[in-house]
């Protein structure tokens, strides 16, 4: 499709600075990207159209947009605000529906199906991060992380493989870098913490895809720069798909494919 268009890569280790943010991008031959010729689209949108319904006024936030991420990529929603950005990442994630079009996730169409089944699939296909954490106030952080996996197990099976969750639970804290911290609660974090603590939370069901919405929103640049790359570890190291709504160039100058949203409709690029 037109409206994904890839940036380019390297095949050697290099640190690549950007206006605001700066990651660190280590590849090798061992952990670099994946042959072109044997990636495949995960996620695509097919002239999706939203409108909503604004003090007695419709207000068209989608106009046609079609859309694709490959797999093991990390793919960029740009455009100012108001552009429908977010509508759009709320759709692909199943939060919202389309007024008309499609949506697939590994060729099977998302869109249309019955809410539990659009719960199924979130819970375990899906991980999700906000610029607002959505952290539950009364957990401490490893519960916090526990979360989706007691809502999608259940109960009784959540119990019968508690020990297993919980031990990947704490692995992930400690990838995020907040092992020392399993027993605070979200009052006592820093929002570079919240934010981390979000990322580790979307990872307890091993999801195929991560959806970001404005995840460096809230921090300050340091802060920010220390999410992008464990961001960009995810993609790198264990091929996590990643789609991430910006409204920042110099982040989504570091993915490796991008779509910029204009008046609810991708702009054509020269």
């Amino acid at each position: 499709m037109n409206s994904v268009v890839p940036t380019s890569t390297a095949n050697k280790s290099k640190s690549i600075e950007q206006s605001r943010y700066r990651v660190v991008r280590v590849e090798s031959e061992e952990n670099s990207r994946l042959d072109p010729s044997s990636q495949r689209v995960i996620l695509q949108a097919t002239q999706v159209t939203k409108a909503y319904i604004r003090h007695n006024m419709r207000v068209d936030v989608l106009k046609g947009v079609d859309f694709q991420a490959e797999e093991g990529k990390m793919t960029a929603i740009v455009g100012q605000s108001g552009s429908g950005k977010s509508t759009l990442l709320h759709l692909l994630g199943t939060l919202d529906r389309p007024d008309s079009g499609e949506i697939f996730f590994d060729q099977n169409r998302i869109d249309n199906v019955p809410n539990r089944q659009r719960d199924q699939f979130r819970n375990s296909k899906l991980g999700m991060i906000f610029q607002f954490y959505h952290l539950l106030p009364e957990l401490t952080l490893l519960e916090n992380i526990l979360a989706p996996a007691l809502i999608g197990q259940g109960i009784w099976g959540y119990w019968s493989k508690r020990r297993e969750i919980v031990a990947r639970a704490k692995d992930l804290a400690k990838t995020v870098g907040l092992d020392h911290r399993l027993h605070h609660k979200p009052n006592q974090l820093s929002g570079g913490e919240m934010q981390r603590t979000a990322i580790a939370r979307a990872l307890i069901a091993s999801p195929a895809l991560l959806l970001a919405d404005e995840p460096t929103g809230n921090l300050d640049q340091e802060t920010g720069t220390s999410i992008l790359n464990i961001l960009r570890n995810l993609n790198q190291q264990q091929g996590l798909t990643i789609v991430m709504v910006t409204h920042d160039e110099s982040i989504a100058a570091q993915c490796d494919a991008l779509v910029r949203l204009k008046g609810g409709r991708v702009e054509k690029l020269k």
